[in-house]
């Protein structure tokens, strides 16, 4: 069941986001070649326990970290581990925290070193992606035109959208109503109401859509072993457009 938030819990929701930004900015300022991804969810998990909050994903379904890290081929759900990152990775880091009650999610796409230019175009045109799928969170528009936004602009880049992933409602409950495609037709899907708070986080590949689970039944990859991108955050729909609440003028992220 959908439920509109009132702007008490939004404020919540973004509490919680902002928390999660700047434990992202602590994970980018440690990534480097030679760190592990898991010294980095320690780095993320002891910012977040610090604010007197929880990582969500620690736990949830009997995910065994406190963040989820993907890297190059791995399009989502990465378990942080002893994997050494090499110069050239990129990593999809998504951060989620629960503080008062309330839930906030995020996903930042980074490099540990230069990157090639194929890979910089992956990253560019999946966060550009985010933005067009934000942008188009008014009132009155439907969840179809923010998929549709979203697939035309990855696929005129010569990109794929993964299809077995979305974007789901968050409040109270870490995914709830409404669930959000990254691909449709314009015009189609649930009408936008004020109140409604959502995340958007497209899964961008370089080559074909297609993902399998690997055997620790969480990373999904690439079948085709190319890259693959993510970018994310939590948005409320308000009655002037977008608030996007992990969004920050004070941070990079």
């Amino acid at each position: 069941m959908l439920h509109l938030k009132s702007q008490v819990e939004i404020d919540r929701i973004r509490a919680s986001c902002r928390i999660a930004a700047e434990a992202m900015l602590r994970v980018a300022e440690e990534l480097k070649p030679g760190v592990t991804t898991y010294h980095l969810d320690q780095i993320a998990d002891q910012y977040i326990r610090s604010q007197n909050a929880v990582a969500s994903a620690l736990g949830y379904r009997g995910f065994p970290r406190s963040i989820c890290i993907s890297i190059n081929e791995e399009v989502v759900h990465g378990i942080p581990c002893e994997r050494v990152v090499k110069a050239g990775d990129i990593l999809a880091v998504d951060i989620a925290v629960k503080k008062d009650g309330y839930h906030g999610d995020m996903n930042v796409s980074m490099s540990a070193d230069q990157i090639s230019p194929q890979a910089q175009s992956l990253l560019d045109a999946t966060r550009q992606s985010l933005e067009e799928g934000l942008a188009t969170c008014e009132p009155d528009k439907r969840l179809g035109d923010i998929g549709h936004a979203i697939q035309s602009y990855v696929e005129q880049r010569g990109f794929s959208i993964v299809r077995e992933y979305c974007g789901h409602g968050i409040g109270r409950n870490f995914h709830e109503d409404p669930q959000l495609l990254h691909y449709g037709i314009a015009g189609t899907g649930r009408r936008l109401q004020p109140g409604m708070v959502f995340t958007i986080e497209p899964m961008v590949n370089e080559g074909a859509p297609d993902t399998r689970v690997l055997d620790d039944n969480w990373t999904a990859v690439t079948v085709d072993g190319k890259l693959s991108a993510q970018y994310e955050h939590t948005v409320a729909v308000t009655r002037d457009g977008p608030d996007v609440l992990s969004r920050f003028d004070d941070l990079p992220y």
